[in-house]
């Protein structure tokens, strides 16, 4: 069963994100599968972590080409939850999320 999960969520994270190269690795302490995603020019993309049942869930970091971290992200069972970072141009921007919904 869990080899079906794991091909499962290998194919939809492969259709999801477009990086090169990516890692799945099955942590039996949380039964979440950690994910790492690569830039082409071998960089971390991403770091996350999916539920057993696929959906995001946790901390998500995403970084550009030169390593630079783009975002900070928290989902919980797939949904867009609590304050998340974007750094653009420089500059750093808060969004707070609320059960999938952006709160003022």
């Amino acid at each position: 069963m869990k080899n079906i999960l794991i091909i499962a969520l290998a194919l939809f994270t492969s259709l999801t994100f477009a990086q090169n190269d990516k890692k799945l690795t099955l942590n039996k302490e949380t039964n979440q599968i950690d994910a790492v995603y690569y830039h082409e020019n071998g960089k971390v993309s991403q770091t996350g972590t999916f539920t057993a049942d696929g959906k995001l869930d946790g901390k998500w970091i995403s970084f550009d080409e030169a390593g630079e971290k783009t975002t900070v992200a928290f989902y919980k069972d797939g949904k867009k939850v609590g304050k998340w970072i974007h750094w653009i141009e420089g500059k750093k921007k808060v969004v707070s999320y609320e059960n999938n919904v952006a709160t003022l």
